[in-house]
């Protein structure tokens, strides 16, 4: 089913595109820094995010395979607009040296097991018990926003050897990281066809 493309976020693509070359990505790199860009319209995304275009190349067929998504809060579940999500925080508790966000990926975990992809784009705690469990992932899309650990959790990640898309700074947040996820989800079966 093809997706149906607005008229604004067309031009939005148009004018984010005027003003950044992107030309120079590969495919699915291109995607998602373009369309996190979009979600924030913070151009300095091109240079803070960090990206593996063969991690991408593996979870681009995980999640089309009908791998399972996982999110860390229900903002970012409400990003993801075209396949269903697991978000586990109503469920999870507070404990000793746990957050309800670290709980909740550990509840998530035992439900879905390895192989999934992780959108994690509020809590560094989440982000941090991922890299505790045996997750096994398809991709980690870690971008929790912060001043405190979120710089550290995403370093973390990318020192972890996992597939991940993450960035170098404080800044993230929900609507960042479902955008990255959308990136793959809206991004064509031909990569020849250029990205909207």
């Amino acid at each position: 089913m093809n997706r149906v493309v607005h008229p604004i976020e067309q031009e939005s693509f148009r004018r984010l595109r005027a003003r950044l070359d992107t030309s120079h990505f590969p495919p699915l790199t291109r995607a998602v820094v373009e369309r996190v860009i979009h979600s924030a319209a913070d151009l300095d995304y091109a240079t803070d995010l960090v990206t593996d275009e063969a991690a991408l190349e593996k979870a681009y067929a995980a999640l089309h395979a009908g791998a399972p998504v996982v999110v860390d809060v229900e903002m970012v579940a409400a990003g993801i607009t075209r396949r269903e999500t697991v978000c586990r925080l109503k469920d999870a508790e507070a404990g000793p040296g746990l957050t309800r966000s670290a709980h909740a990926v550990r509840l998530a975990y035992e439900q879905v097991g390895p192989g999934a992809l992780w959108v994690i784009g509020c809590a560094p705690t989440a982000l941090e018990e991922l890299l505790t469990l045996d997750a096994d992932p398809a991709l980690v899309i870690g971008l929790p926003v912060g001043f405190v650990g979120a710089a550290e959790s995403k370093a973390a990640l990318r020192e972890s050897g996992l597939p991940a898309v993450s960035n170098v700074s404080e800044k993230g947040g929900s609507a960042v990281a479902a955008a990255a996820l959308n990136a793959l989800l809206y991004h064509p079966t031909s990569y020849s066809e250029e990205t909207s």
